[in-house]
């Protein structure tokens, strides 16, 4: 693969974990997260390409103040 393509999709990647892991904290201190564990699904897709990708997990409420 070629350093264009590596590059760019390290910054997109990278733009994804960060603006998820924005989204997330924001909601787990907007919302009651304390002592509970929430499931959690990540979509990547490019539609040009057939590609749709899932991730699945949980992620675990924060005391407040925490998140």
């Amino acid at each position: 693969m070629s350093e264009d393509f590596n590059m760019s999709m390290r910054k997109f990647l990278k733009q994804v974990g960060v603006t998820s892991q924005q989204a997330i904290e924001k909601a787990m201190r907007e919302g009651d997260t304390s002592g509970k564990t929430f499931p959690v699904k990540a979509v990547i897709s490019i539609p040009e390409l057939g590609l749709e990708h899932e991730i699945d997990g949980t992620i675990a409420g924060a005391d407040k103040g925490e998140a």
